[in-house]
């Protein structure tokens, strides 16, 4: 039967969405029997090759890699739906757990400043975010934009670390979901918990999580309009307990407890704004709703940039209205909030603000189910994982097979690991993705494929080169003498020439049409910069967690994911 015959058998007779055949998630040449991959592994150099140099072009993003969905989801999403998906999907978990952590543990009451370096950094990625989201709409977000501007091997670095960071937000977040809940019920924060003999850190197996993570994948795979209209009404009670939070918290003050305002230093200041940096996390997953937004060029700027200005400005002063109404050595790392307000006397203000977070956190579970599956629908879109993955159901017009792989991954990890854990090494895998962001958006504005010069091109490599040399020295000055200038004087003026070089000797290729990162290339430079310092401020075993999963996901790539693409990309060509 011929490829036009088939096509309209399956049009008078549509497959069914959940169904299970070989061809759903291996249809690509290499994989058809053991003869043919046996070949693609031996022509692996030859195809990373490929792969590593191979660009994709904008209109391949938004137009033929959609229709591996089959059905396409429904534009029903305004600015106003992505300002509060913009809340719903940052404030939860982070501010209402981590603050207190990292208060007691690094910061002390400059855990503002902490929230402010970390905001900053974040305020720079999204500056990137906007200016692509708006010129490629579609559901892959930053794993779509480095394929067109770093290629495929880069995109599909980051999309392991996009993946991990989805299924250890959710995890992490659902987590904390069940030490709110026991403190709205008057119960110790690990009392809902299974004790168990297991290594400390993955000893306390949590149920209720994996039912929490459930709950809200239902709700994201029914409709994404009904889950938007749902997240308003959570994200406008939510708001109204920050406020609560913030004002009778202030009320409630007491100076002294300011001091000292910084017991670890500066150090520990960063220390804790590389952790605090998993609370500005999740907004990235907006970028990932353009593909369902009416009017993306207007409504994501405003979505956006709108949701994570005024978030920042409101972590500031949580953070602030905390250390001043206890002092930062008797906050309880678990539930600072309740357990704050109860020591000054309005036991009451506990429940209501343990409500307040259980509704963040839900909103954060509910807006990251619809982001993180959109994500996973664009990378199995390219193959990089089975298309079966990239399905669209005809009805709700949601990816349900997306939104269940993500779910069932998160639950598998939320069910063994401690809050700590998951968020160093969601902190770190974020600040990747979100430098790799910058490092693309410094490629789409001065180079585009045949047009640029070679001598050009080389300059912007080498400038590249020496922003990020200069960006690790700095941390790793840092890291190893935090009062030491010596390498400082060396580092910093090598970032600043860099940037220079970028900004004197080279002229832009390409002009955004709507909306654009201002200051470039300064901004994008900077974000390099404060994302891989951030990254250095993170423990050593985070480093050690991190290289670990980075080296799975090489072995994956090599064995599976490289042939996929490369069939892919020549199956395009070709037809």
């Amino acid at each position: 039967m011929s490829s036009s015959e088939t096509t309209k058998d399956e049009q008078i007779h549509p497959q069914s969405y959940f169904r299970w055949t070989k061809q759903d998630f291996f249809p690509e040449e290499s994989f058809q029997n053991w003869r043919n991959y046996r070949h693609a592994l031996s022509h692996i150099p030859l195809r990373f090759k490929d792969r590593l140099l191979a660009r994709s072009q904008d209109s391949d993003e938004t137009e033929k890699l959609r229709k591996q969905s089959e059905n396409d989801m429904k534009r029903c999403l305004t600015w106003w739906d992505l300002m509060w998906f913009g809340f719903g999907a940052v404030i939860g978990a982070g501010i209402f757990v981590l603050t207190g952590q990292q208060a007691h543990e690094n910061a002390g009451p400059a855990i503002v400043l902490s929230y402010v370096a970390s905001g900053f950094s974040a305020m720079l990625s999204v500056f990137c975010y906007t200016e692509f989201a708006v010129e490629i709409p579609v559901a892959g977000g930053s794993f779509a934009y480095l394929r067109v501007e770093l290629g495929d091997f880069a995109a599909f670095v980051t999309a392991g670390n996009i993946l991990l960071e989805c299924v250890l937000g959710s995890a992490a977040v659902a987590r904390a979901w069940t030490s709110y809940f026991a403190s709205l019920i008057n119960r110790e924060p690990d009392s809902l918990r299974i004790h168990t003999g297991l290594a400390d850190g993955y000893n306390l197996l949590d149920p209720i999580a994996v039912i929490v993570l459930a709950i809200a994948a239902t709700i994201a795979m029914s409709s994404t309009r009904n889950t938007s209209v749902l997240n308003w009404i959570a994200s406008a009670v939510n708001t109204l307990v920050i406020l609560f939070v913030i004002v009778a918290g202030f009320l409630n003050a007491d100076t002294s407890n300011m001091k000292p305002f910084a017991p670890h230093g500066v150090e520990g200041v960063f220390q804790a704004a590389a952790i605090v940096y998993f609370a500005y996390g999740g907004f990235d997953t907006i970028a990932t709703m353009a593909e369902e937004t009416k009017n993306p060029s207007r409504d994501i700027p405003l979505g956006l940039l709108g949701s994570m200005s005024i978030i920042t400005i409101i972590y500031c002063l949580m953070a602030l209205s905390l250390t001043m109404m206890q002092k930062y050595t008797d906050i309880d790392p678990n539930a600072a909030y309740s357990v704050a307000f109860e020591r000054v006397g309005m036991k009451w203000a506990k429940y209501l603000v343990a409500l307040g977070a259980l509704k963040g956190m839900t909103t954060v579970l509910l807006v990251g189910a619809l982001g993180q599956a959109r994500y996973i629908t664009h990378i199995a879109r390219a193959h990089m994982i089975p298309p079966w993955f990239a399905l669209v159901h005809p009805k709700t017009k949601t990816p349900i097979n997306a939104t269940l792989l993500m779910t069932i991954s998160s639950a598998c990890i939320t069910f063994f690991s401690s809050l700590d854990i998951l968020a160093k090494l969601l902190s770190l895998s974020t600040l990747f993705v979100f430098m790799m962001m910058a490092v693309a958006l410094l490629v789409r504005r001065y180079y585009v494929s045949g047009v640029t010069p070679r001598t050009s091109l080389l300059k912007l490599v080498g400038f590249l080169l020496i922003i990020i040399s200069s960006s690790i020295g700095i941390s790793a000055c840092w890291g190893l003498d935090p009062s030491g200038w010596v390498g400082y004087a060396v580092t910093v003026p090598l970032w600043f020439l860099g940037t220079l070089g970028i900004s004197m000797l080279l002229p832009q290729q390409r002009t955004p049409k709507v909306w654009g990162v201002p200051l470039v290339p300064w901004l994008p430079s900077l974000s390099i910069a404060t994302n891989l310092f951030l990254m250095g401020s993170l423990g050593y075993m985070a480093f050690v967690r991190f290289g670990i999963c980075t080296v799975i996901m090489l072995v994956y790539y090599v064995f599976f994911g490289l042939h996929a693409t490369y069939d892919m990309a020549h199956q395009q060509t070709q037809v």
